[in-house]
């Protein structure tokens, strides 16, 4: 997969962007309607929804960003998600008995895919610069 997305890392902050954006609207949006089923916090899902909208902005940003400056991107955005990732345990932690098997479904599945996406950005930073 990392090297899919050396040939063009751009495609990597197009995917990373888009994974922002249906988080925020997941997490602002559907949650918080859904927020009987969920049992996390309405304030606690707005505020973890901030994130993911700054670094969909931080995409577009490194997207339109020269060649040369996509590794130092890549990984300041995989460092980004996994801060968020520790956000999202803290959150958990501090709601723990709120939350609902959805919410936890939900948060788990969302650490899961972001660990994958930031495994991918950091190596693709690293195979980039190795060229």
């Amino acid at each position: 997969m990392v090297d899919h997305f050396v040939s063009n890392p751009r495609r990597l902050f197009i995917v990373d962007g888009v994974g922002a954006v249906v988080s925020s609207f997941m997490l602002g949006i559907v949650l918080v309607l859904l927020n009987s089923y969920i049992g996390i916090p309405k304030k606690a899902l707005f505020f973890l929804a901030v994130f993911p909208v700054i670094f969909g902005l931080v995409d577009l940003y490194a997207y339109k960003q020269s060649a040369e400056r996509w590794p130092a991107l890549l990984k300041g955005i995989a460092i980004g998600n996994l801060m968020y990732c520790f956000v999202s345990v803290a959150c958990a932690c501090l709601h723990w008995e709120s939350i609902k098997p959805l919410g936890w479904i939900y948060l788990v599945l969302e650490i899961l895919i972001l660990i994958v996406l930031l495994r991918v950005e950091f190596k693709t930073a690293k195979a980039i610069m190795a060229h």
